[in-house]
């Protein structure tokens, strides 16, 4: 490996447990430099930047003291995310819907416009943002959680065709259910839901995931963007 790919660096947004260390550790490997943005560290060992998200001010400054301590930020992972309580759309309350928009939705908004400023005029980077199945085929009590991750991958098309021609690339995955302490947040019925619907029966794992974005985050991905990977055990029909 070349010393300016072990130089990488990497933002991995939620990075600090579930999938997004998974993908922290699957980078590493590739002698990338992950460094977590997330509320608090999670004790994984990586650089981290405490950083919410949903905050326009705590976006810039993370940016600007990874930068800094680090170097330029080569790859952005938007993992950071919750589903919220499973709730059907008559009993979910306001501040619960506009949370779940906030952290997916927004959180990937302001994160990408962020780094991909700092990106262009370098002429390269590569933006992976974590999708779901469930914006494509909408998930019965999570509507808030389809709806943010739907309005994912539109942000992601209309990014990486912005972007075309600039040397950075924005990519999704839309993976069906991962087996995450995520899944907590759901109840046992919506989980029982998700894995009857897959032909493969069962859910998918952080490392497989992991694999997918490693993928996308290098430069082997070159002529892919603005496109939504499945990661679906053969759910996925479209």
């Amino acid at each position: 490996m070349s010393p300016a790919a072990a130089a990488q660096i990497a933002v991995v947004t939620g990075g600090a447990g579930g999938i997004g260390r998974a993908v922290c550790e699957r980078l590493a490997r590739d002698g990338v430099v992950p460094v977590v943005w997330d509320l608090a560290d999670g004790g994984g060992g990586h650089a981290f930047v405490a950083c919410d998200v949903t905050d326009e001010a705590q976006v810039a400054a993370a940016l600007e003291r990874t930068e800094r301590e680090h170097g330029p930020v080569a790859i952005l992972v938007n993992n950071a995310g919750l589903t919220g309580p499973s709730t059907t759309v008559a009993e979910t309350p306001l501040a619960q819907w506009q949370r779940v928009q906030a952290v997916n939705l927004t959180g990937t908004f302001l994160c990408s416009r962020a780094v991909a400023a700092a990106m262009v005029p370098r002429g390269r980077g590569r933006i992976v943002n974590i999708a779901s199945l469930a914006g494509k085929e909408g998930t019965p009590t999570l509507s808030a959680y389809s709806a943010a991750k739907a309005g994912v991958i539109a942000l992601t098309k209309a990014h990486g065709k912005e972007l075309a021609g600039t040397g950075v690339l924005v990519n999704a995955v839309a993976p069906a259910a991962i087996e995450t302490e995520l899944l907590r947040q759901m109840s046992e019925e919506t989980v029982a839901t998700m894995i009857a619907k897959s032909p493969l029966k069962r859910l998918g794992t952080v490392d497989e995931l992991a694999e997918l974005v490693a993928w996308l985050a290098s430069e082997t991905c070159s002529f892919s963007t603005g496109a939504v990977f499945d990661l679906s055990g053969g759910r996925a029909t479209y």
